[in-house]
């Protein structure tokens, strides 16, 4: 069994959408970022960055003391190790997976989630930011379009590459791009969106929360954060 500790972002996604492909038994466990259950002191054991997902493995392969993971793009790989599933067994296409693994952790999402803030979530609407998010994402697209011209899949074969890229695209319209503009990203999109995994996958977010709502609590929590945020409290 599998503890998963998950909201209902694109990197909460990413992990249900493995864990419903691989057929792997899992738990959630909702921590509710909006109202500060990433700062309670049994998350940060688990995850001292305070971001969701985690997991904590009570079945890993060597048998030993349940293992703990936080960053989405770890908890991928790892599973997908532990699988012998979505990530290819050879060392070319196990680089071609993982560097697209990466660049989303590294491009697609912190481009794309900029975008978010600036676009939906500031309080006050900067032009320069906003041009500048919306035109990276924008490049982004391209560079993924460009990718699939000859491909099905990210790397080839549907993979742990896909799951991480295909939340980040969900929210298209906010992020104010047209997927008209990238027909090959469009036919991606339609494919995974597709599997029976996933819709399984953004069927249990439904269930976790059904109405996503970002308030003046939540804002202050998700934005308002320093150091002081994930330090222990005094003895």
């Amino acid at each position: 069994m599998i503890d998963l500790y998950y909201w209902t972002t694109p990197n909460g996604h990413k992990v249900t959408i493995f864990l419903e492909e691989a057929g792997l038994p899992y738990r959630i466990v909702p921590v509710n970022i909006g109202r500060g259950e990433q700062f309670e002191a049994s998350f940060l054991a688990i995850a001292p960055n305070n971001r969701i997902p985690a997991i904590v493995d009570h079945a890993p392969a060597d048998g030993g003391a349940p293992i703990r993971l936080f960053e989405s793009g770890a908890i991928l790989q790892y599973l997908a190790e532990k699988t012998g599933r979505f990530l290819p067994a050879d060392l070319r296409g196990r680089c071609e997976t993982m560097q697209w693994l990466f660049w989303q952790m590294a491009g697609l999402g912190p481009m794309a989630g900029q975008n978010h803030h600036f676009g939906q979530y500031a309080p006050e609407r900067i032009p320069y930011a906003i041009t500048r998010y919306v035109n990276e994402t924008n490049r982004l697209y391209g560079v993924l379009d460009r990718r699939l011209a000859d491909r099905a899949y990210v790397a080839g074969e549907y993979s742990i590459a896909d799951m991480a890229c295909y939340p980040w695209i969900v929210p298209y319209q906010r992020q104010q791009q047209d997927l008209d503009e990238f027909p090959r990203l469009r036919r991606w999109f339609e494919a995974v969106a597709a599997r029976p995994a996933v819709r399984r996958a953004y069927a249990r977010a439904a269930e976790v929360n059904a109405a996503p709502v970002v308030d003046e609590q939540a804002r202050a929590l998700l934005f308002g954060q320093t150091a002081a945020s994930v330090r222990p409290p005094p003895r």
